[in-house]
């Protein structure tokens, strides 16, 4: 006759914790059907406010949702924000609103799920958060209040899906979007900071100046000569026409050396100065033009989408 050890007891009451808690975050968790082939995840964050991946929403009309009960819902999109790959729906469907966690207490290490419904069926993943750190900003300038990276496969459908503890809260929502080959999720924290927007607003407020850049070296002579501690600034590529930095007379070729009185050389660094607290107010850039050292006031723009 054999017995069971201890260590098997603990995993299967472990296995039953993990079953759990995807029943319990499942509750919250439904299909979006917003584009071709599978459709992708999303959760609701809110009493009829779900969001989900915006790169997985290829059309902004005729979206339905498949709900934990296999009914069909309709969704109409609220707004987008797609640098931070946040998009927000509204439904009438009656959904349970997710038990939410903090990502603040999170470590490298800790087990997590993610929870998905690529179709009619939930499904999941488990891993570990492999790297977490402060706030960071996405290549396109959306802030994310804290670096989640993951240990975990997102398969095909669970961009959207949620992050889950596993006590079965959620603590945010997963994304294969942010970073090429990379499994990242976004915080609650930023989450509810686009979701206010949107519901306040209708989107989410950004600046712009109507320029494309790209990190160029200074040259030694140049830098020893008007006293530029960094060695990159940005050289202008493209300018869009009557936008903020052509009306401020920016030129193509000018190198942007200084931003409100610091050095810049990364179009993050640029991207992160055009907040929507910036719009309508002035933004001080020092160029580099002809090797001459020029200052330049541009009046940071409302950005729409499509621009720079």
């Amino acid at each position: 006759m054999t017995s069971s050890s201890p260590a098997a007891g603990v995993l299967s009451a472990l296995s039953d914790d993990l079953s759990g808690a995807v029943a319990q975050a499942a509750r919250s968790v439904v299909a979006v059907h917003a584009r071709r082939r599978i459709p992708s995840s999303g959760i609701a964050w809110r009493p009829g406010i779900i969001v989900a991946s915006n790169g997985t929403i290829s059309r902004e009309e005729e979206i339905t949702l498949t709900l934990p009960d296999g009914a069909s819902a309709a969704a109409t999109l609220a707004g987008r924000d797609a640098t931070t790959d946040i998009a927000v729906l509204r439904t009438d469907a009656e959904l349970r609103a997710v038990d939410r966690g903090d990502a603040a207490t999170l470590l490298a290490g800790k087990l997590v799920l993610a929870v998905a419904r690529p179709g009619t069926s939930v499904t999941a993943s488990m891993g570990v958060v492999s790297a977490v750190d402060g706030e960071w900003r996405t290549w396109h300038g959306g802030r994310i209040d804290r670096f989640i990276r993951l240990d975990i496969s997102i398969y095909d459908g669970y961009s959207g899906s949620a992050l889950v503890e596993a006590g079965g809260r959620v603590l945010g929502m997963n994304s294969s979007r942010l970073a090429r080959s990379l499994a990242l999720a976004i915080p609650g924290s930023t989450i509810d900071r686009v979701v206010d927007q949107v519901v306040a607003t209708g989107g989410v407020t950004r600046g712009y100046l109507g320029i494309a850049s790209q990190p160029v070296r200074l040259p030694e002579a140049l830098r020893r000569t008007h006293n530029l501690g960094a060695g990159l600034g940005l050289v202008v590529v493209a300018l869009e026409p009557d936008g903020p930095a052509e009306q401020a007379g920016v030129m193509l070729g000018d190198i942007l050396v200084g931003l409100d009185g610091k050095p810049v050389g990364d179009p993050i660094e640029l991207l992160a100065a055009l907040g929507p607290e910036r719009v309508g107010r002035a933004l001080e850039l020092r160029v580099l033009r002809g090797g001459q050292l020029v200052g330049v006031s541009i009046t940071v723009g409302r950005r729409s989408e499509g621009r720079r």
